[in-house]
Parts: structure tokens; sequence; C-alpha cells
């Protein structure tokens, strides 16, 4: 799809916007839920002038009960954020290894911290590469930037404010994780299985592929099928947050830019033994 609604940015167009004499800050937010970290591979080769952000340390704050990806600090985001040179007001455009996960939850991240020209490279790290574009193994060393945090820019639900969705007749909480894990059936990181009850599963491989979106009329129709309709409240939870981010982005490009995150997700919902947990039987039972 093209990126007309400033939310993406194809690998031609950034090759172009990187040319010329007040190019977009660059991101470099490779990441990998039980796998080496990104690091590694942005030594191995990344985008010229991209500065590497670490997802864990520097876009979310320490594991514990309020999620495996919690909300960071703001004061030490804006500090990762200036360390990486984002400057107030400048375009930033961040980008991941191709799922476009790690990229959403960046993306998101910014825009809560209310830095609001950021996009996300179409396809990833694998877009780049199959342009043919170039790729350094030098490491940046930005003047530091002057961007200030100010948290809100996007809308953010707890477990109460997540619980309320999913029990509305009006408005749609979105579980994204994959349908086993919605189900029950398995749990692979959270220590229990199952979904906030009255939630609505939906997985990733629904409204995404290979990190690229299909048409905003095409995510409409394909978020119509969950129960998301133009205007009553939704939003999406998963794992821990960061699917999660990716399913609002595809929101905003259906339209909807006012859709919420569960930050803590499934891994806060269940950090409190209290809360209620649902199961669902298989499809064929």
């Amino acid at each position: 799809m093209s990126a007309t609604d400033g939310l993406l940015v194809e690998a031609a167009q950034l090759a172009a916007e990187l040319d010329t004499a007040d190019p977009p800050t660059l991101l470099d937010v490779r990441w990998r839920l039980a796998g080496p970290p990104g690091r590694i591979d942005y030594a191995a080769g990344h985008l010229p002038t991209a500065v590497f952000v670490d997802l864990d340390t520097a876009l979310c704050g320490p594991p514990g009960p309020a999620g495996r990806h919690p909300l960071p600090d703001p004061a030490a985001l804006q500090a990762a954020l200036r360390a990486a040179g984002v400057r107030a007001g400048h375009p930033v455009v961040v980008y991941d290894g191709g799922d476009g996960m790690a990229a959403a939850r960046a993306w998101w991240t910014l825009r809560w911290a209310g830095h609001r020209p950021v996009r996300v490279l179409h396809g990833g790290f694998p877009a780049w590469l199959a342009a043919d574009l170039p790729v350094s193994t030098d490491e940046p060393h930005p003047v530091p930037g002057d961007v200030t945090v100010t948290p809100g820019g996007l809308p953010v639900l707890d477990a109460a404010a997540a619980a309320r969705l999913a029990a509305a007749d009006a408005g749609v909480l979105l579980d994204v994780r994959a349908a086993p894990r919605y189900r029950g059936e398995h749990e692979p990181v959270d220590p229990v299985a199952g979904h906030v009850p009255g939630a609505v599963n939906l997985p990733a491989p629904e409204y995404v592929a290979d990190g690229r979106f299909p048409s905003g009329a095409a995510l409409r129709d394909r978020f119509a099928t969950a129960g998301v309709s133009a205007e009553a409240p939704v939003g999406a939870y998963c794992g821990s947050g960061v699917t999660a981010a990716q399913a609002v982005l595809a929101l905003h490009l259906a339209g909807r830019t006012d859709a919420a995150l569960y930050v803590g997700s499934w891994s806060n919902w269940v950090a409190d033994p209290d809360r209620p947990v649902a199961v669902a039987p298989p499809p064929d039972a």
C-alpha cells in the first residue's frame, strides 16, 4: 500500500528522504522475544545513519506486575531518545527485522510520549534489502536531541479499563494472540492460559503479513469481522503489549486513531490471581 497516512514509509521513499539536507532520524529497534539481542543484527548491518535503540531497556520499563513490557519511565525514555538524536518536532522513522511488531511498539511509544512525526518502515529491514539499498556497519554518534517526553499522546488501558471495555455492550477489546493461547489450550510464556472475559480473538496474521499491511479499506473489513465499528470504543492486548501495538497501528491505518493499547496485556492481567480468566472450546468441539 502507499504510505499516504503519515504512518508508514516505503523503502524507496525513505532512501530519497535520507538523501536530503534534513533527513529523518532513523531508529533500528530490531528485537526477538526469545532470541539474541537485536544489537547483534544491528552490528552486522543496518540502514545508514540508523541508531540502535533497545526495546526491552529503552522503550519499555523493567518487567514486573505491570507486565513484561510495561510503560517506560518518562525521564528514562527521554534520555534514551535524546541519546539517539531524536529532536523535538523532527521526523523519526523506526524499523525492525521485518515482522513489524517491535517497530510498531516503538512507533506507539514515541506517539504516546508526545512525539508526533514518526513512521514505520513498511516491511522493515528486509524491504530495504529487497530494494537493493545500501547497508552500513558504521555506528553513528548523533548530536544529542532535545525531544521532551510528554506522556498521554495515545490512549492506554489498564486492567480495570480493559475489563470494562471487554464487558461493554458497545465496544471491543481485541485479543491478538494466536487462537490456542486465547482459547486457553496453550500458553508458552505466561503462567496462566486463557483470555480476558469478553475479549474477541483476532490473531495478528488476520491483519498483517510479514510486517506489511493491506489497504485501509481491507483493514476496516477485517476488523469489522471482529465487531469493530467506526465509532464504538476499541482496544487491543496481546501477551505483553508488543504485538498489540501493531494492532493499534493497523487500527490507525483503518481510521481508528482513538484505538487504545492495554500495555500490560495478558502478562499484567494474570499477575493478579483474583482477576477472572476465560477459556473457549476448540473450533471443532
